[in-house]
């Protein structure tokens, strides 16, 4: 009879012509195709890339500008489309800034590449008097979040803090206050908001802030921080000219916007419609800043009650 030979060692032939079966399995292990799994990481950053370029991307509060519908950690929808795309929609990625921020610790302003500036808008229009927009200060790589004030054609200032578009002064409703909890990432201190840190009914410490609410003529309305004197109290009046906006941020009295020039880190007056970089949609979640490396604490740094928040302003009847 013969014998087949597998892996040394001898096996009995088959009768019915079949292969005999090896007396050991021979394990192959299969090669990592760095090629193929390179392209599938590359079209991956294509695509979020692009979706950040073109349709939507997160958006981090880094400071008080927007008090008191936005504050320090919250996290928003920014629409890319909503005024249609410029030389400021697209996100290029700065392998040098990344890499000095992460590795070395350096304070780098944008981790994308800027790209110089060019006129016009694809698909563009003007924002709504009133939304609240990312906007990128001529010259710059900085990403600021403020409110459309002023449009094309209008003529703004501001007296004693009450803005006068086109020679009426905004309507503004009585003086009320708000309490916003005190944590890490609002710590509301006495240098910025003096004798405004006191404990709340619930035992808790809050930010109790001075608040005036402004209509604009087109109905839309929103809180503002009053909290008395400030540089910026006393504009203008300029006229904003074709494709511009002017913008302010609601913490009217700690907020650098189109009232201050680009060396004082304003807006430097109206600003091109070009830079307009997106509308702002909703908060998706917010962290109160007291969260460490240990995963346990991240749960509990959540505010919940901002998750969903609209960032609209509230719609009533336009002023006459």
């Amino acid at each position: 009879m013969k014998e087949a030979v597998v892996d040394g060692n001898a096996a009995p032939e088959r009768q019915d012509g079949a292969e005999p079966a090896p007396a050991h399995a021979i394990t192959v292990k299969k090669r990592t195709d760095w090629w193929t799994e390179t392209k599938g990481i590359f079209w991956l950053i294509l695509i979020v890339l692009g979706f950040h370029s073109f349709v939507a991307k997160p958006f981090y509060i880094p400071s008080e500008s927007m008090l008191p519908g936005l504050r320090i950690g919250d996290r928003l929808v920014v629409s890319k489309f909503a005024y249609g795309w410029s030389f400021v929609s697209p996100t290029i990625p700065n392998p040098v800034a990344i890499f000095d921020s992460l590795v070395l610790h350096r304070q780098e302003d944008s981790w994308s590449v800027g790209l110089p500036f060019i006129h016009g808008r694809l698909l563009g229009s003007l924002p709504t008097r009133g939304d609240v927009v990312i906007i990128t200060p001529p010259g710059t790589q900085n990403d600021y979040i403020k409110r459309v004030i002023g449009l094309p054609g209008d003529t703004i200032e501001v007296r004693g803090g009450n803005v006068i578009l086109n020679g009426r002064a905004i309507p503004r409703g009585p003086l009320h206050f708000v309490n916003i909890p005190v944590d890490s990432n609002s710590p509301c201190s006495d240098a910025d908001y003096p004798g405004a840190r006191v404990r709340g009914s619930q035992g808790g410490m809050v930010c109790h802030l001075p608040i005036v609410t402004e209509t604009l003529p087109n109905g839309r309305r929103y809180d503002t921080v009053e909290l008395g004197w400030s540089p910026g109290d006393n504009y203008g009046p300029i006229a904003i000219p074709a494709n511009h906006v002017f913008l302010m941020g609601d913490n009217r009295d700690r907020s650098a916007d189109s009232r201050f020039p680009l060396y004082e880190q304003g807006l430097g007056g109206a600003v091109p419609y070009e830079n307009l970089g997106g509308r702002a949609e909703f908060i998706t979640f917010s962290l109160d800043g007291d969260a460490s490396l240990n995963p346990l604490t991240w749960w509990g740094s959540l505010r919940p009650a901002r998750a969903g928040t609209s960032l609209h302003p509230v719609q009533g009847a336009k002023a006459r």
